[in-house]
């Protein structure tokens, strides 16, 4: 998922139903549609932002070239194309991994000097794989989503304990899960909803390997459920299914361990986002299904589907991000589409206004791009020379460009701190 929220809380309890955060967001900004939308119950406690810290000036600024990025709550990461990690944005549990609780609004350096293959960007937790397959994490960790064996909170990287070798690790948000280099997948941290998938909900606070059997080309973990994709393109997912974000076609409350997606589809990727999931078959169209009352199924409804909808407008997608609260994807012509943020839009659809989608629309600027992550109420990308761009709510610097000024369409990352 690239489905974060950006609101912290010192003092969470074990959320019942839904993100902790995510409560609070409804409750500052659309209370109404957002109890009805995503189940949120209020919660009497106001955010507050940490001050963040003064860009440099851009003379002391070094320029990145990236090969991924990673939208997350409040905050983005990515790596470079000299497998640096860099943060930048909310910086309240240490999930820039710098060494400080200080939030950033321009890029800042992962210590530790890891060289990095691919990074996610959580909650309020980041986890990276590196380039001999460790999985590292860092940030929040108060139900074990770090996956180090504790409840401590991490301002640097800590492996992953287990000494499990891992293609590619996805932080949700308070679970994380990945793939190992057998292809089996292994998940960590809360699990009220059975969102690890190891038949349980019981928490973790180490790798667990998800029941079943079955092996996972990719995995991808959303707010309170996962879901992944075998080597023979079947979709699976787990985790909670009050919306029927696990599209099995059942209004089960939730699946403690793999479940297939209904319908017999074969795809190549999936994306589980706040209370949605949507995918890319093999054949390059995209489905979502879940919650769909925000526009973020992309077919022109809001409503609740408990099995894939085809995504309107018939493009060929190569791959799909699931947000919060809206959906983006990459065509095979590299060119970047959103949809959804039905009245909670702050530009993370690009398309230069703050207008909800009920169906794809194209992100503004006519740029190319070969990768989109959406994250809660923004969305990065990168282009094929690794420039990365992002738009949408900037309140904790997140969209890495030097200002907390919202952006409505693609603006590109600065350099480096």
């Amino acid at each position: 998922m690239r489905s974060r929220t950006p609101f912290p809380s010192a003092a969470l309890g074990p959320p019942a139903y839904g993100w902790p955060s995510l409560r609070r967001l409804a409750l500052l900004l659309a209370p109404a549609l957002l109890l009805a939308a995503v189940g949120c119950r209020e919660d009497a406690e106001s955010p507050t932002a940490p001050e963040a810290t003064a860009p440099l000036a851009t003379s002391a600024t070094q320029a990145l070239a990236f090969l991924q990025v990673s939208g997350g709550g409040g905050h983005t990461c990515g790596v470079t194309t000299d497998y640096r990690a860099y943060c930048w944005g909310n910086n309240w549990a240490g999930e820039l991994g710098d060494a400080t609780t200080d939030n950033h609004l321009r890029p800042v350096a992962v210590v530790g000097g890891l060289r990095f293959r691919s990074v996610s960007a959580g909650q309020n937790h980041t986890c990276g794989v590196t380039t001999d397959d460790r999985a590292y994490c860092w940030g929040y960790n108060l139900y074990g989503h770090l996956g180090d064996g504790t409840t401590t909170w991490r301002e640097t990287p800590v492996a992953v304990a287990g000494g499990l070798r891992f293609r590619r690790v996805d932080a949700g948000s308070d679970h994380t899960c990945g793939v190992t280099t057998g292809d089996r997948a292994y998940c960590w941290g809360y699990n009220h909803d059975g969102q690890l998938g190891d038949g349980t909900t019981t928490l973790r606070l180490r790798p667990v390997a998800v029941a079943g059997g079955l092996t996972f080309r990719q995995v991808s973990t959303g707010l309170e459920h996962t879901c992944g994709v075998t080597p023979t393109y079947r979709a699976y997912c787990w985790g909670r299914n009050q919306y029927g974000q696990i599209g099995d076609s059942t209004e089960a409350v939730r699946r403690v361990r793999p479940s297939r997606v209904a319908g017999g589809r074969q795809f190549r990727q999936v994306d589980a986002g706040g209370s949605h999931t949507c995918g890319v078959t093999t054949g390059d169209r995209a489905f979502c299904w879940g919650n769909g009352r925000l526009g973020e199924i992309g077919n022109g409804k809001t409503y609740l589907s408990f099995w894939p909808r085809a995504v309107a407008g018939g493009l060929s997608i190569e791959r799909v991000t699931a947000g919060a609260f809206h959906t983006c994807g990459e065509t095979t012509l590299s060119r970047a589409y959103c949809w959804g943020g039905m009245g909670f839009n702050f530009g993370q659809l690009g398309d230069g206004t703050t207008t909800g989608r009920l169906t794809p629309v194209a992100v503004a600027g006519g740029l190319y791009f070969s990768q989109v992550s959406a994250g809660t109420t923004h969305t990065c990308a990168k282009t094929s020379a690794g420039v990365a761009y992002c738009w949408g709510w900037n309140n904790f610097g997140q969209l890495g460009d030097g200002t907390t000024t919202d952006r409505l369409t693609p603006t590109p990352v600065v350099g480096a701190m």
